[in-house]
């Protein structure tokens, strides 16, 4: 039985929270993200709050409008064990779930964005499948690495369907695409598929490849391509991002120059991508690309390779275990760009402007770390 003050503490958490999203209800989308920004501030000062780190993602298509045209809520990187191993992951996820099914009006669907277990067991996805299935509205999945290489994608194929496909929704063509293929180093090493498995989820180990999409999801992705018109927008959702940032930790694809060529013809692309834990923003021609928040812990940066347009978010503290967590809100428009804004737990909020973007680092300009990375 835990102290009284502590039951208390919990007790007027629950209280302060049901209140909270009853009030959220009736607010419109500015005041949505100026409460939200107060409450990130508030959360600065008073640690009872704990993370739920999921981003609502709006977009908006009608040209000079702000009404978005539809919703959706993105998670991603749980990372989750079982539940002997690990609790604190599974709380966060299913914190996630339980807010995001508050909302109001609720988003058309959740994105998952890949890493959903920790060691690609069996049990570990279906823990998260039994998680997300909490969810009152459909989940899209995306395959992240931690999730492929115990048993080369066997379970997650079972569970959750194919890694490569699309849909149309409300004039938005999405792309959930593979991007964490990797060359076998596992073979001629004879490796145990546990080893495979702790090889990849080192990202550092200098014996394992670096990931590709490969050419049979290449191909897979020109043919889809093949069928929308060029100036439909869409939205790909990766585990990877698609371009090179940093080899050593494997931010990085391959044979990205090859994926972003099949899609320069488009007027609109936007890449949401998970796996680096942290803010990442990076532009290519018409390629707007953002990283996403995890729920489970940030990455601090790398040392090079981080895209310029990138506005750091403060070193983490390695000694709070809820520091450089947080959600945010992604306003996405039909020419690609978006206004990013993060709400970052005991931290200021960060807002990427799409102003930001299309002058190219030039204008709305976001403030500067107060401390730099590790």
């Amino acid at each position: 039985m835990r102290p009284l003050k502590w039951r208390q503490r919990e007790e007027q958490y629950r209280r302060e929270r049901a209140e909270f999203f009853e009030a959220v209800k009736r607010l419109d989308r500015r005041s949505f993200l100026r409460i939200a920004g107060m409450t990130a501030a508030m959360a600065a000062a008073k640690s009872t709050l704990p993370p739920h780190s999921f981003q609502l993602v709006d977009v908006v298509l009608a040209d000079g409008g702000e009404k978005p045209a539809f919703r959706f809520a993105y998670m991603a990187d749980t990372h989750l064990y079982e539940r002997k191993l690990n609790e604190r992951f599974i709380r966060a996820a299913i914190r996630a779930v339980e807010d995001i099914n508050r909302l109001k009006p609720r988003p058309d669907f959740v994105l998952l964005g890949g890493d959903l277990a920790q060691m690609g067991r069996r049990t570990e996805l279906e823990l998260g499948k039994q998680i997300l299935s909490e969810l009152k509205v459909p989940v899209k999945m995306v395959v992240g690495e931690h999730d492929w290489y115990l048993d080369m994608g066997e379970a997650w194929r079972e569970l959750f369907g194919p890694v490569n496909y699309s849909f149309d929704h409300k004039g938005v063509h999405f792309i959930a695409l593979m991007s964490v293929q990797e060359k076998d180093f596992w073979t001629a090493r004879q490796m145990t598929p546990e080893e495979r498995m702790r090889t990849v989820a080192q990202l550092d180990s200098p014996i394992q490849s670096r990931f590709e999409v490969g050419e049979a999801n290449r191909e897979w992705l020109r043919q889809d391509l093949a069928r929308v018109p060029k100036e439909t927008p869409i939205i790909i959702m990766t585990h990877a991002p698609l371009y090179k940032y940093y080899r050593p930790w494997n931010f990085w694809i391959e044979d990205a120059e090859e994926v972003q060529a099949l899609l320069f013809p488009f007027k609109s692309v936007t890449v949401l991508h998970a796996h680096t834990h942290q803010l990442v923003t990076h532009r290519i021609k018409n390629i707007h690309f953002h990283g996403m928040l995890a729920t489970s812990w940030p990455w601090p940066y790398a040392p090079e390779g981080l895209p310029k347009l990138t506005v750091k978010m403060n070193r983490v503290d390695p000694f709070n275990e809820l520091d450089g967590l947080g959600y945010g809100a992604l306003d996405v428009y039909r020419t690609g760009y978006a206004d990013a804004h993060y709400y970052l737990w005991r931290r200021d909020p960060i807002t990427v402007a799409k102003a930001y973007l299309e002058s190219w680092g030039k204008e709305a300009i976001p403030p500067a770390p107060e401390f730099p990375s590790y």
